[in-house]
């Protein structure tokens, strides 16, 4: 029998090392990290940037934006055409599989659209106005709206499509609730369209993404990466050694007082722009009694000069200097620079006057001020924590004692949407780009449709419900535009919530990332590369 030589055996596996390296260096593993672990894989149960980030990369929308200009562009639909002020048509890209194999068509659409707009989903608003979907043939489909919906185009590029199939057989056809602790399939499970697919989920430990070999998209991209590996990292020193040692490749959500370190590290860098998310406060103003707080028998969040009085109590400016080290624009409305009908006009705060603050309390009948109860998340935004301690020690010069509590993104979300804060902490982006999504959501009386359903203060105003529908409505768009404005300085005295900053987003990674920075701080998977 043939025995080789001791040479010979190293040549062999020198050769056989040789033939696996190819493989090995092609291999490129994306690994990053942000304070928040997403809550859920289900694409209709919670409309949050976490989630949302992390479902783009599995599901796939019908249009999506331009990284740069964000214009709507095609995706799943390839070509759209409004037939009608109420009919728009859209052409589906022929040949496209979700991940598993099976083939993707028009009543995958039609079911996704309509699983959107179901009583236990958080997407309702992009679902607006859409009266029905039909399907003229497997590549073809029809949506009617209601009214002329002039942003149609831009929600559409928040509804990502499922598949009807794998719903139906696996008891996911309607969203989970995310209020309740109830689970379906599609809570922990995913199956789509898009450049990859879940391999798993451990809840606030990890997730992994791994290639979709049925990927419509293969070699129309730029990404490299062959695996996803998302670590949550509360901690703001932990996330950040991460990166300095080299264990992740990215981070979305970097410790401000970490950057400058990051700019000296010849193996790091930082990318940042300004995000379209407001950072604002939210008061309870529908209780005749808040829950936990001193005053008995009335809300005194309902009175204006309360409301107006907690803003003038907030030094914007010692806010943005020290506790956002300069990352921040003050802002005098609730929504961003970048969004259709924003103006400088209606972009006025309410001066910081703590003797105004005292006596608008003192009119209110509260001279002496009262006990509150203000909740703030975790990690979901940049130093939210100590942004809203700081606000908690600008209060108290008031007399306004916050019984301050936090918890981390999961468990303070479905929290303030059952409306148990009395005063809370939120961002709001706007993926639509258009002012109206941010009326329509949070300043809108609670109602179907969408409609107030962020409005977690249930906030209530006649007249800014009827110009917030003629808004809907309005398809001319410098009257549009006008009656944006309108509402906004409307707001401006009405105070439904009391607006902080617009945030200026840094992202930190290792050199050898490429990654376009996006003003709705979200991942473009297909642009992704590690070299």
């Amino acid at each position: 029998m043939f025995k080789p030589t001791r040479l010979l055996t190293a040549a062999l596996l020198a050769t056989a090392f040789a033939a696996a390296l190819p493989l090995s260096l092609h291999a490129k593993t994306f690994r990053f990290a942000r304070a928040a672990d997403m809550s859920t894989w289900d694409i209709h149960a919670q409309n949050v940037g976490v989630n949302n980030t992390m479902h783009a990369a599995v599901y796939d929308t019908l249009i999506e934006y331009d990284s740069k200009t964000f214009k709507p562009r095609a995706s799943l639909a390839t070509e759209w055409k409004q037939v009608s002020p109420t009919q728009l048509r859209l052409t589906l890209r022929q040949g496209v599989k979700f991940s598993d194999g099976s083939d993707f068509v028009a009543a995958d659409a039609k079911y996704s659209l309509e699983r959107a707009k179901a009583k236990t989903s958080n997407f309702t608003v992009y679902a607006l106005g859409i009266d029905r979907v039909e399907i003229v043939n497997p590549t073809t489909l029809d949506i009617f709206s209601t009214v002329p919906n002039p942003v149609l185009l831009n929600q559409l590029t928040e509804l990502r499509v499922m598949s009807k199939a794998w719903a139906e057989k696996n008891n996911s056809v309607e969203p989970k609730d995310i209020k309740t602790k109830d689970e379906s399939f599609a809570h922990r499970n995913a199956l789509g369209t898009g450049p990859f697919m879940l391999k798993n989920w451990t809840p606030d430990q990890r997730t992994t993404l791994e290639p979709n070999p049925n990927w419509w998209g293969k070699g129309k991209y730029p990404t490299n990466v062959t695996e996803v590996v998302y670590t949550p990292i509360k901690s703001d020193a932990t996330r950040m050694a991460a990166l300095l040692s080299g264990e992740v490749d990215f981070v979305l959500d970097p410790a401000l007082q970490d950057l400058a370190r990051v700019r000296q590290n010849d193996a790091l860098k930082v990318l940042e722009g300004p995000e379209n998310r407001t950072i604002f406060l939210g008061m309870d103003q529908f209780r005749d009694e808040l829950v936990n707080a001193s005053v008995k028998g009335k809300n005194p969040l309902k009175d204006v000069r309360v409301r107006k009085a907690l803003y003038q109590a907030i030094d914007i400016a010692s806010l943005q200097r020290v506790v956002m080290r300069g990352l921040a624009e003050p802002s005098g409305a609730i929504v961003a620079k970048q969004i259709n009908g924003w103006t400088a006009k209606a972009n006025v705060r309410w001066p910081y006057d703590v003797a105004a603050a005292q006596k608008l309390l003192a009119d209110a009948g509260y001279p002496q001020g009262f006990e509150v109860d203000f909740a703030c998340s975790a990690g979901r935004y940049i130093n939210d924590e100590q942004l809203c301690q700081a606000i908690t020690v600008q209060w108290a010069k008031i007399g306004v004692k916050a019984r301050f509590r936090s918890m981390p993104f999961a468990t303070y979300f479905p929290m303030i949407q059952r409306n148990e804060a009395s005063i809370y902490l939120l961002g709001w982006g706007v993926p639509t780009f258009d002012a109206f999504y941010s009326l329509q959501s949070l300043i809108r009386t609670v109602g179907a449709g969408g409609d107030g359903n962020f409005n977690l203060g249930r906030f209530s105003n006649p007249q800014q419900d009827a110009l917030i529908e003629r808004i809907r409505k309005e398809t001319d768009l410098p009257t549009r535009n006008r009656l944006i404005e309108q509402a906004l300085l409307a707001d401006h005295e009405l105070i439904s919530h009391i607006p902080l900053h617009n945030q200026i987003i840094p992202w930190a990674m290792k050199k050898t990332v490429d990654i376009p920075h996006r003003a709705d701080n979200l991942i473009d998977w297909r642009a992704v590369k590690v070299n």
